[in-house]
């Protein structure tokens, strides 16, 4: 024994406590505890490596791991053979909290994979003999004098019954023990009342009686049904009831088309009269800019008053068929409410996304999204992720979806814990998710419920499931739902009689009926647009209100206010000379030359809207800096590298201006802006692009949000898309933010699109978002070269007394002498004017087209009258003709006939040669004053 003579002082359960602390961090322990760790570690092992590398590589390949049975190889002839079992029940209770998750019975339609080795004694060197000695580990799971096999039932309780738990990957040893503790109440059990019990059952019933309701009146209707999920619905209503008690306030909600109606009727409470209505295709009650969308995609806000009399406002946001798309948006309007209602406090929001299992597994938005949970610009604290899942998506199997184990694997990318719960027990359900909640409130952090059920139909209800799952839907067919199921459960208990399920039920489909009688009466739908309560005092525009002249104009002694304090940097602190150059100059600028540039002119209107109570929110990839070194709204001391953001430091400003570099993401944070922007109005919230067609990775959250959202949905949004575009021969990707494809998307009155070329345009455009009565989404095409263009300067007075321009005339010619007018947008402009007073030119004007949507033909045609003599009318464009704008203007503007003076179609936006590059666009330039020159 003197080899361990250290084994002598210590009790077992100290044994235990070391133990975990060396799995943590072997380092952390004594030399000689370390070797006799390693040692047995070695031993225990059916690989000869350490158990936690076991574990890994289990976890890693549950499928094709086998387990070969090895006798220790370490020499422990000198340590007592209670103390080496000792160890052993330890390494085994490691075992279930590492591997319990792969043995649980939480599969209610199909049989589960197997998996090895698996968690039986021999793997761990014990055996049936060791079942009735007490160990002393015991007291490692909460158990005082417990035999081996009182162990076993417990760690079979905890961690393979209905609920299974991933955890063991958190590095955090007092979040690790937090879980444990809460898993050994009751054994992880659910302890619920009789009252409790019958609620859930109430729950279950709503939930089965509207499926089946629906499918009896609606038959072959689409309603993307929970049928084996509807244990979701008592779940939901116990969080919210639960949630409200622990003090959230708001309740922001995701999920993509299944069991949606359900949740709307049976949580949120809305009309099911309403629903009916939408089933009935009925029109809608206003038609003049608003088109709808299919009932299982629409949104809803509802204000609940709990058991306990707690007001919860609930959210569930609208959102496409793009069905992880909304997870986005959701995290971004819950960081509004949180920025604007609790910002000391974020616990008071509650984001939910609820998932598909092939959903969760395949989009990539998902980790995009999950990457978020933990940055200062995104965090929500902690969101509460439930996958219904289905075991099928569409008609692919679970096994042709996904690589990983499970589908909810990228939860461990934030060392999220996962509950896979059987959706056939109800009980477990909600106990899983309030221990979610619970987890969430404790640790401000994400948590994943992974509920295991069926999908009753096909994709939809006229699909047929037999086709590819011929197998499970055999089951399928035979499988009592949960509502049955748990009835049967509380009859044998006592809890209800044979006749209670049936009343409920009869009431419930009795209420339904008496709602389809109302709505048949009603002629139209009524569509009530999602968050109105945020949106009091803006009404919806159409496009006539939008090209309306509005009034932006600026104090200029406040102006001159804001830029004394954006043009000085704190004397006490050392900022490198770059630094101090650029802010001296930009004083210069506006206090000596008055000729300000285009940065100035972002951030006097960010400083002025600021001082009007309006917050500024700016993310995406190096925004802070700016992408071309503009921007500089962040600087770094040099030193500490300590943060130091001016229009934070202005005089009595009643805005908070935050700014943020985002994650390498655009769809994702496109998404969570648009969130942001859709939950406040009164922030002028913008992301940038690095480069414009960056935006493409976004182009979902363009096609069905950005671009769609108010037709589809009643949902005003004022997010502003800067997109830098210019051709300097830096290549494809670095030259065109693709404004053919934003013009393409716009009709009627739904964004803004400009391309300005003056700073101070600018400057009024920015402003012009917050000053209406209402919002837009505003698509700008920034400038790259002209950032520092000794021509790209405007005066403070332009900022102060001027307004935005949809259409700057050329004043630099006379009217009467023009033959050529071009009309033309953005950087191209500049090129041209050069070439004109290169060529001497006279005879040929300028008109530069800053708002391209809505177009402001009205202005146009007063500025065509002013020039009579004009027989040549060009569109003038560095893009590629199938690029750009030409074709818009052909659709778009039509009172006279443009010739087109731009490069031939590509592929590919430009040429990778800058020589090319620079041929070719002077061959464009050219073509604008030679009408006989065509590319």
């Amino acid at each position: 024994m003197d080899r361990f003579s250290f084994l002598n002082a210590a009790h077992t359960a100290f044994f235990a406590d070391l133990y975990e602390q060396y799995i943590e961090n072997p380092d952390s322990v004594e030399p000689s505890w370390r070797a006799f760790f390693q040692g047995f570690d070695f031993a225990a092992s059916d690989y000869g490596t350490g158990a936690t590398e076991v574990t890994s590589a289990l976890q890693q390949q549950p499928q094709t791991a086998k387990a070969t049975a090895s006798a220790p190889v370490s020499d422990y002839s000198g340590v007592p053979e209670k103390l080496q079992k000792e160890f052993k029940v330890i390494s085994l209770i490691e075992g279930y909290r590492t591997r319990g998750h792969l043995f649980t019975k939480t599969n209610p339609v199909r049989e589960r994979r197997t998996f090895s080795p698996t968690l039986d004694l021999t793997n761990f060197g014990l055996s049936d003999a060791d079942l009735n000695t007490v160990f002393d580990a015991g007291k490692e799971v909460g158990l005082e004098n417990a035999t081996l096999a009182q162990i076993v039932e417990h760690l079979q309780k905890v961690y393979c019954g209905h609920i299974g738990i991933e955890y063991m990957y958190i590095r955090d040893p007092k979040t690790r023990q937090w879980i444990q503790n809460r898993l050994s109440v009751n054994q992880n059990q659910p302890d619920f009342n009789a009252d409790q019990k019958k609620n859930i059952l109430g729950k279950l019933n709503d939930a089965v009686s509207f499926e089946n309701f629906l499918h009896t009146k609606y038959v072959g209707q689409k309603r993307f049904s929970l049928e084996g999920g509807e244990s979701l619905i008592p779940a939901l209503d116990a969080l919210i009831e639960a949630a409200a008690s622990k003090g959230v306030e708001q309740f922001v909600m995701g999920m993509a088309h299944r069991g949606r109606l359900n949740v709307l009727a049976n949580v949120f409470g809305k009309s099911t009269s309403d629903i009916f209505s939408e089933f009935d295709g009925k029109d809608y009650d206003d038609d003049a800019l608003f088109d709808g969308d299919v009932k299982y995609h629409l949104g809803l806000t509802a204000d609940k008053v709990t058991k306990e009399g707690k007001q919860i406002n609930l959210n569930l946001a609208p959102n496409p068929s793009h069905l992880e798309t909304v997870g986005a948006v959701i995290e971004g309007i819950a960081r509004a409410k949180q920025d604007k209602y609790f910002p000391d406090d974020f616990s008071k929001v509650l984001p939910i996304a609820l998932h598909g299992d092939a959903a969760v597994a395949g989009q990539g938005i998902v980790y995009e999204i999950v990457q978020m949970a933990k940055l200062d610009g995104y965090k929500t604290g902690g969101t509460i992720h439930v996958v219904v899942n289905n075991q099928v998506g569409f008609t692919t199997n679970y096994l042709d979806a996904r690589s990983s184990t499970y589908c909810t694997d990228v939860a461990k990318v934030t060392l999220s814990p996962v509950l896979h719960v059987n959706a056939d027990d109800a009980e477990a359900v909600v106990h899983a998710m309030l221990f979610a909640l619970e987890y969430r409130m404790e640790f401000g952090t994400d948590v994943f419920i992974d509920l295991l059920g069926y999908r009753k139909y096909g994709h939809n209800e006229g699909d047929e499931p037999r086709f590819t799952q011929p197998n499970l839907y055999k089951l399928i067919a035979k499988h009592k739902n949960p509502r049955d199921l748990y009835a049967d459960v509380l009859l044998g208990a006592g809890v209800i009689d044979k006749d209670y399920v049936g009343k409920l039920e009869k009431e419930y489909k009795a209420v339904m009926e008496e709602n389809l009688e109302a709505s048949r009466k009603k002629d139209l739908t009524v569509i009530t647009p999602f968050m109105q309560n945020e949106w009091e005092g803006y009404e919806q525009a159409g496009a006539d209100v939008m090209l309306q002249k509005v009034n932006t104009a600026f104090s200029k002694d406040i102006l001159t206010d804001i830029a004394k304090v954006i043009t000085e940097l704190p004397a006490d602190k050392k900022f490198i000379s770059k630094i101090q150059k650029l802010v001296n100059d930009r004083k210069n600028m506006y206090f000596e030359t008055d000729k300000l540039d285009w940065a100035m002119a972002e951030l006097l209107a960010y400083g002025s809207l600021l001082t009007e109570g309006y917050d500024v929110r700016i993310s995406g990839q190096d925004v802070e800096r700016g992408t071309f070194s503009h921007r500089h709204a962040v600087v770094k001391v040099e030193d500490s590298e300590e943060e130091y953001v001016a229009l934070n430091n202005i005089k009595d400003a009643k805005g908070k201006f935050n700014i943020f570099n985002s994650l390498l993401s655009e769809y994702a944070v496109v998404g969570f802006d648009y969130g942001y922007a859709l939950a406040n109005p009164k922030a002028l919230t913008i992301w940038e692009a690095q480069f414009g067609d960056f935006s493409n990775g976004a182009q979902i959250m363009l096609d069905q949000y950005i671009s769609a959202a108010e037709d589809k949905w009643n949902n005003q949004n004022g997010l502003v898309m800067l997109l830098p575009h210019g051709y300097e021969g830096q290549g494809a990707e670095h030259s065109s933010a693709r404004m053919e494809r934003y013009l393409q998307l716009c009709a009627n009155h739904n964004m803004y699109v400009a391309d300005c070329t003056t700073p101070a345009n600018f400057f009024h455009l920015l402003r012009r978002q917050m000053k209406t009565t209402f919002r837009k989404p505003l698509i700008v095409f920034t400038p790259k070269s002209l950032l520092r263009h000794p021509l790209v300067v405007s005066t403070a007075d332009e900022f102060a007394n001027g307004s935005f321009q949809e259409v700057l005339d050329d004043t630099a010619v006379q009217a009467d002498k023009v033959k050529t007018l071009v009309f033309c947008t953005g950087k191209f402009y500049y090129d041209l004017i050069a070439e004109r007073e290169n060529l001497k030119r006279d005879d040929v004007a300028f008109v530069r087209i800053e708002q391209l949507f809505p177009l402001p033909v009205e202005q146009l045609k007063e500025i065509i009258a002013k020039y009579p003599n004009a027989d040549d009318y060009v569109w003038a464009q560095e893009e590629p003709r199938n690029m750009g704008a030409y074709s818009y203007m052909l659709m778009n503007f039509t009172e006279v006939k443009l010739r087109v003076a731009s490069l031939k179609a590509y592929s590919a936006p430009a040429a990778g040669s800058y020589t090319r590059s620079k041929k070719r666009h002077a061959a464009a330039i050219a073509m604008v004053f030679d009408k006989n020159l065509f590319n």
